[in-house]
Formats: C-alpha cells, structure tokens, sequence
C-alpha cells in the first residue's frame, strides 16, 4: 500500500473508532427506544409507512425502507448500523473534505474528522432520537467533495453518481434532502444548477409525493411550533454563541450533561479558536479555482446556518416565520431551524484542519522537532472533545439498546382483521418502564400491522403544537369521552390498544373499553376488537402505486450512485496501470 492509501486507511479506521466509542451501548442486542427514535424487530408498508396518513409524512422514506428491509433483517439491527454508519461517514468524510480542498495530511485529517463527529450537534440530534437527521448531516461533506469534482470537471460521470448517492442518502428524511440539496445546489456552477436541481428533487421524491397525495402537506403548519422549536441558549451563552458552538437545540432535557454547565463556554470558545485559526486559510481570495470557491462557499453556508436560526429565535424572527407557516403550506420544515445548523459543519471541519496545519507551520520555524504537527493535532482533538466528554459511549449511556416486552409479540399475532388501531392514553408520548426516564414515541405504529391513528399533538416547551391528524383526534377525543363501538367502527376503528404504566389521559374510555371484545392482556398491553369496522378504504391503489414509484425511484438512486461511482473509480484505475 502507498503512503496516500496507508493514510486513507488511517482516517478511516479513527473514524470508525470514533463512531463506535459514541454509539458504543448501541451495539448489544436490544432497540432504540429514545424520544424521536423508534426501532422495532419489524415494521409494515402501512399507509403511513408511505406518508399516505393524514399526518404530515415526516419519517418518509425511513419507515418504508424498515418496512422493506425488516422481514430479512432484524429493524432494530438496521437502525443501529445506519446510525454508526453515519457517525462514521460524517468524520472520514469531514477528513477527505481536508484533504482534497486543502491538502492536508493526516494529522490535520484526523481534526477535521474530530469536529465533525465530536460537536454538540450530534450530541443533542442523538439525545433527541434523530438517528436518520444524522444520516444526512453526514451526506453534507460527501455532498460538497462530489460538488467540488463536478465545478472542477474531474472525473467524468463519477462526481455526478456520487452527488447522486449523496442526497439519497440524505433524502431519507425531509430535513436530511434539504441539507444536502442546498449544499449541492450553492456549490455547482450555474450551469449546473438544472441538473443539481433534478437529482435533489428525485432524491426528495418520496416525501414530495406521499405530500402531494396525502394532501397534509396543503394544510399550514401550526405557528405555536415555531417559538416551540426556536433554537435556545445554553448556560452562559446567548443563542447566537450557542449555535456558533453548534448547539442550541430547543429541547433543554436532550442535551448532555457537559453543555448544562459552563463547560459549554469553554468547549464553544475553544472550538471557535481553532476555527478562527484557520478561517484566513479557507476564505483566502487568492485562489480562484474550483478549490476556493467551494471553501469560500462552504464558508458563507455556516455563516448563514448560524446567524438565520439566531435571527429566528428573535421576537421579530418568530414572528415571520410564524407568518411564513401559517401562510405556505410545507413550510413547518424550517420551524425546528436549530436543524440546519448541520450546514456549518463541513466549513468548521475545514477551518478546523487548516488551523491545525497554520499552527504547526508557526511552530516548525522555531523548532526543527519533527513531532511538532502530529502534537498540534493531538492538542486539537483533546481541545474539542474533552469539554464535550460525556459523548462518550451513547452520550453518557443514555442512547441504549432497550428490550420489548414479550407481549408486543402477541398483540401483533392478535391483529389479524381489518380497521386502524387506536391507542391509549391519549398522546404521541410514552414513558415506559423498560424504556428510562425520556419519553419516547409511541411504538405502535411502528410494531403493528395495521395502521395506527395519531393526532401528531406535541407538547413542547409547555406549549402544545396542534397536529394534522383530524380524523385521528376525533377518535381519541369519542375515546377519551366514553363513545360507543358503533361510532368508533364508523371511523374505521378496529383496534383499541391499550399500553398499561405510562402517563396520560384515560378519561372515560373505561366504558368504551367494556363494550369491546378484549383478545389480549397483560400487566403492559391490552387489545380490543372493535366489531363491524366500517372500512375507511386507505390509499386508493393509484396512490399506493404512485407512492411506491416514488421510493422505488429513490432506492434505486441510493444504490446506483454509489455503484457507478465505485465502477468508475475501478476502470480508472485500470486505466492507470496500463
């Protein structure tokens, strides 16, 4: 092996190291169980798998593809290596960002890696469940090396195959397309731009469609979301500081225990000195070829992933973007903003990375010692990742594999008719016993294989955020107010679901459940059928089929990208030995 491909192997194998030691509790048998994020041994190609429900389609297309892959693979085990996977993939790609656009070796690799695993962001997306965000906070450095190739006319189709895999893998969630989309399209030429554009609206297709077919996407957002979700200051710093520390997100319990003390400050200021060390490097103008402008650009990328998520959480700032969701349908994506602060990552890894190499080039002039960048380096990734420690092994052990009760097993062998299923206590939330003290999302519509109706309510911040699932709240609401069976078969009820220890309403729903046909109980679950379900119909077939088309198209982009890439990366080097 040369010294370039020893080297590849270097930062690839930190990377990896990295990744398992933040996802370490992860890698034992069980489930991720944690707020946002629900794994379950196997899901179903429900309506709402495929965004078809009348909630908005917000985990499309990642609940198709478990749904796909889960009869073959255990869903549990799929989910767990997608999120190492992209914890990997963010920092090597981070390391092969420096070294193509700046050249650097392997130490200064190494902290460009670093920042991009090791950072508030992935701490907090963790905390809060948001596996398949990471996934295209990791296609963001991918996303800007493929851009690079193509504005540089390197390589041929190659570059457009490999942005291709890049927003797909991106696109397995709305945010994610959205991230790497804008990423692409502020790097290519503008001539490039039509077909940049293209492929990041194939990549986007699952969700574009299952939006247009649903028809949740034509109702406006919930304006109480965006104060809800506006980014927050962390101790000792103001919003501003703290998304420049690439933290803030608005939930103040998904956070590490390090950033709810004042070693936030010193882990922001520490991490904005060695971006400054190397911000004259990255912005320099005295480059003007395909290199500079995409750091150049990458540069403006954070500025803007900062300073707007700031200006949103601002009295005024809220209130346009309240105006904006209340006014344009699919616009509630932007009311989480503290999300897009992923977009200054690839810039800070750069900076990062070309501090380290400015500072060692200081210290090499006084000094001959040859170890001097390799300790500059090991100085810079203990700076960045001490004060931000409790990363370590699932952010402190709390991102765990958990273990389902057996009787999930047998509620899922019990729904063997039609009708969706409805849920109790009211509410999306859950706090189980074998779950920890977080709430987590309700498992349900992820474990069984009939749809399952939710309202899409969220309490945030003390504040509740009003859902787009009509039809299921007028079920919770007959529930919660003792309605007869008739009425809930009328609705298209056949299920009641019961989940036994965990907070929320009941309400009088003890008389609704009496007249119900009980079919299976346990100290954790109990079902009910509902008799004579009136069926609701679903998704018409055409909308089935439409839907299908859309996430067939979208694997078939994940996979072929990659593959024409690596195909054209092989003959080449055939070529070159020749």
């Amino acid at each position: 092996m040369n010294d370039g491909g020893r080297w590849r192997g270097v930062a690839a194998g930190y990377s990896g190291v990295g990744a398992l030691l933040v996802a370490g509790p992860l890698l034992g048998p069980g489930y991720l169980l944690l707020r946002d994020a629900v794994s379950t041994p196997r899901s179903y190609l429900t309506d709402s798998a495929l965004g078809l429900g009348d909630a908005a389609p917000r985990a499309v297309p990642q609940d198709a593809l478990l749904a796909a892959l889960s009869p073959i693979v255990d869903g549990g085990f799929i989910v767990k290596a997608i999120l190492v996977l992209a914890l990997w993939a963010a920092a090597y790609g981070a390391a092969v960002l420096a070294r193509e656009l700046l050249r650097a070796p392997i130490g200064a690799q190494l902290v460009a890696a670093t920042v991009a695993l090791w950072n508030p962001y992935v701490a907090e997306r963790l905390l809060q469940g948001h596996w398949s965000l990471l996934t295209g906070y990791a296609a963001l450095p991918w996303t800007a090396l493929a851009a690079y190739r193509i504005r540089a006319a390197r390589g041929g189709i190659a570059p457009w195959a490999a942005l291709t895999g890049s927003l797909a893998a991106a696109g397995l969630t709305p945010t994610g397309a959205l991230l790497a989309g804008c990423t692409a399209l502020a790097l290519v030429r503008w001539r490039q731009l039509p077909v940049a554009l293209a492929l990041s609206v194939a990549a986007s297709a699952p969700w574009l469609v299952a939006t247009t077919l649903s028809g949740a996407g034509a109702e406006p957002s919930d304006p109480a979301g965006i104060a809800a979700f506006a980014a927050r200051a962390e101790p000792g710093l103001a919003t501003l500081g703290s998304l420049a520390g690439l933290g803030g997100i608005w939930n103040s319990q998904a956070v590490p225990a390090s950033r709810t003390t004042l070693l936030a400050v010193l882990g922001t200021v520490l991490l904005l000195v060695i971006v400054a060390l190397g911000l004259r490097t990255v912005a320099s103008t005295a480059d003007d070829s395909a290199t500079g402008h995409i750091r150049r650009a990458l540069l403006v990328l954070a500025a803007c992933a900062i300073l707007l998520p700031a200006l949103g959480a601002t009295t005024w700032g809220m209130y346009t973007l309240e105006w904006l969701v209340a006014g344009v349908p699919g616009a509630g994506l932007l009311r989480d903003t503290q999300k897009y602060v992923a977009l200054a990552m690839p810039a800070y890894a750069l900076c990062a990375a070309a501090g380290c190499v400015a500072l060692s080039r200081r210290l090499s002039a006084t000094t001959t010692h040859p170890a001097v960048p390799a300790t500059v380096a090991a100085i810079f990734v203990a700076l960045i990742t001490l004060p931000l420690s409790d990363l370590a092994w699932g952010v402190g052990g709390a991102v765990r594999a958990v273990h389902y009760p057996n009787g999930w097993h047998r509620v899922i062998e019990q729904v063997d008719g039609p009708g969706d299923v409805a849920v109790l206590p009211g509410g999306m939330f859950r706090k189980f016993h074998y779950s920890g003290t977080a709430p987590v999302l309700d498992p349900a519509p992820r474990m069984l294989p009939n749809d399952v109706m939710q309202t899409g309510v969220l309490p945030v911040r003390g504040r509740i955020v009003s859902g787009e699932g009509a039809r299921a709240a007028q079920v919770e609401t007959l529930l919660l107010q003792g309605g007869s069976p008739t009425e809930l078969a009328r609705l298209g009820v056949g299920w009641v679901l019961v989940e036994h220890g965990t907070p929320g309403p009941l309400g009088a729903s003890a008389t609704t459940l009496t007249q119900l046909e009980p079919r299976y109980q346990d100290a954790d679950l109990a079902l009910y059928h509902v008799p004579g379900v009136v069926e609701q119909g679903g998704s018409v077939t055409a909308q089935r089929s439409l839907a299908n088309a859309a996430h067939v198209l979208w694997a078939a982009l994940l996979v072929a990208g990659p593959l024409i890439t690596l195909g054209a990366r092989a003959r080449s080097r055939t070529k070159a030995r020749r």
